[in-house]
């Protein structure tokens, strides 16, 4: 989780804590001990990003159902750290594609090693993941798992055929979301119940949780680039904008824009020519033609969403911090 005092914590990752914080301890030493290789290079980028910090939010929802059902065994500190590998393994290639220099306040792998080593290494935690799972053994979890990696490849290949294409329509904008992000909560979510042997109605309810959860955060983050500050984002504000990516914000302040004010969108994204004040000027734009407001407001309708999914579900303080993730993804400032 993102390093802070516990005086400071918002309330949803203290609880996290009290909750399933033994269990993410004991995934965060598998995490360390899979990403053992001889090629000294594999670890050491391996730990570079995944001790850089972040909310852990995906292995995290894989703790919280299996616990949500009562699970007593040993693999769901396994299955959290496969889901944990796959999401590494997405950033090292995704800060490749995007030449990001920083992310969770540190330098990125490419910024320090290159951008082939990481592409290489993303590669490899991709082939340990499912050499984890094969031996893991259970055939749907791996079904679940592989399913979830070709849909994010998916995903990655429609955000970046969009970028720099401002005729990109907000339902395009969502389906890479779902795609991109949200299928690795959704199968996060999943495979805890699978590991608890529930019926299919409950697993669905929790794909779709996970699902909508994972559509909420990656809608607030989009929004985030154009409200935050680096300091508090863990990133420099403004990377979408500098990278040309079409995100909600965009799409709206677009749609609903002047002619001049598109022209200032098409210049810059699609033209890839920034004048000066170029940033400042675009967040204004989207606090001016209301875009954030929309962007967070999509958000909270998708965590809304996602609570309705927990409905058939058991009432127990597991479920009562799933809840409180849903209402942390569209409220958080990071």
């Amino acid at each position: 989780m993102k390093p802070s005092s516990p005086s400071n914590l918002p309330p949803v990752l203290k609880r996290l804590g009290e909750l399933i914080g033994p269990d993410l301890e004991r995934t965060n030493s598998i995490i360390l001990e899979q990403l053992n290789s001889q090629v000294e290079l594999i670890p050491k980028m391996g730990a570079h990003i995944i001790e850089s910090g972040g909310k852990r939010l995906r292995p995290v929802l894989t703790l919280l159902v299996a616990r949500l059902f009562g699970y007593a065994g040993q693999d769901d500190a396994l299955l959290a750290a496969v889901v944990e590998f796959i999401h590494t393994a997405t950033l090292l290639h995704d800060d490749v594609v995007d030449k990001s220099d920083t992310r969770r306040g540190r330098a990125t792998a490419n910024s320090v090693w290159g951008s082939k080593a990481p592409v290489l290494v993303g590669d490899y935690l991709f082939s340990r993941s499912f050499q984890i799972l094969v031996a893991h053994g259970d055939l749907k979890v791996l079904q679940i798992i592989a399913d979830a990696c070709a849909v994010i490849s998916e995903g990655e290949v429609m955000q970046l055929v969009a970028t720099n294409d401002l005729a990109t329509s907000e339902e395009h904008y969502l389906e890479v979301v779902q795609r991109k992000t949200a299928t690795l909560f959704a199968a996060a979510a999943q495979i805890g119940a699978v590991l608890n042997h529930r019926p299919a109605s409950e697993e669905e309810s929790l794909a779709r949780y996970g699902l909508l959860l994972g559509k909420a955060y990656q809608v607030v983050d989009d929004a985030l680039d154009y409200s935050a500050t680096n300091e508090v984002l863990g990133k420099s504000v403004g990377d979408d904008f500098q990278e040309g990516k079409i995100t909600l914000p965009v799409i709206h302040a677009y749609r609903h824009g002047s002619p001049e004010e598109r022209q200032f969108w098409s210049r810059c994204l699609e033209r890839k020519d920034f004048p000066e004040g170029a940033l400042q000027r675009a967040i204004q734009l989207v606090r001016e033609r209301g875009s954030l407001d929309y962007a967070m407001d999509r958000a909270k309708a998708f965590a809304g969403e996602a609570k309705a999914q927990l409905a058939r579900l058991p009432d127990t303080p597991e479920r009562e911090a799933m809840a409180m993730l849903a209402d942390f993804s569209f409220e958080r400032s990071y």
